[in-house]
């Protein structure tokens, strides 16, 4: 199968995810395996900004260990990859323990990483978080595997705003729905 293929097959997957839940725990999942699967990767993780913008918190990993996952918070501020990535598009990093815009090199060290590739998933106009993918290898990713990581993140970025969407119209239900049977119950 060539890697196009292997894309395709990748996209059809995560977008069937998205359309068979509403739970975005499954769906963000789903879409981090589909892009370790596509571009034959070592890892990846999906992470969300938290309320206040500071923080990058894991969504979703695939691949990664449970250690490397503990080595800290991700703070925009401090990791410049995602900072950028957040502000101007999708990044690139060669070697990790090499590039000062990597927040935690020694981590990455320990857990084999070497090189690694960061797209925005925007909404409209808006930041709301980033996937990365990891290699175990130095590499250069090519214009097509960067192509791709934009369209998982594109593809993330809506089904997320989706279920949040829906989960907000869920609270309203119930909220409603308690109310009008407090008020016939009076």
């Amino acid at each position: 199968m060539d890697r196009y293929e292997s894309y395709f097959r990748s996209i059809i997957h995560a977008v069937k995810a998205i359309n068979s839940s509403l739970e975005p725990s499954d769906v963000i999942a789903a879409i981090v395996e589909q892009a370790v699967k596509g571009m034959g990767v070592k890892a990846s993780t999906l992470r969300l900004l938290d309320r206040s913008g500071k923080l990058l918190k894991a969504s979703a990993t695939y691949g990664l260990s449970r250690e490397y996952l503990r080595k800290g918070p991700v703070e925009v501020e401090k990791s410049g990859v995602d900072r950028l990535a957040l502000q101007i598009g999708i990044q690139e990093i060669e070697d990790v323990c090499c590039d000062p815009r990597f927040q935690y090199p020694e981590a990455a060290r320990e857990e084999q990483i070497v090189s690694m590739l960061a797209a925005p998933l925007r909404v409209k106009d808006r930041s709301v978080g980033v996937i990365r993918v990891y290699t175990g290898d130095k590499r250069a990713f090519d214009q097509a595997e960067k192509e791709f990581l934009s369209a998982v993140a594109d593809i993330s970025a809506v089904a997320i705003e989706n279920a949040r969407l829906h989960q907000a119209l869920k609270t309203d239900y119930e909220t409603l729905l308690a109310f009008e049977t407090r008020r016939f119950d009076d």
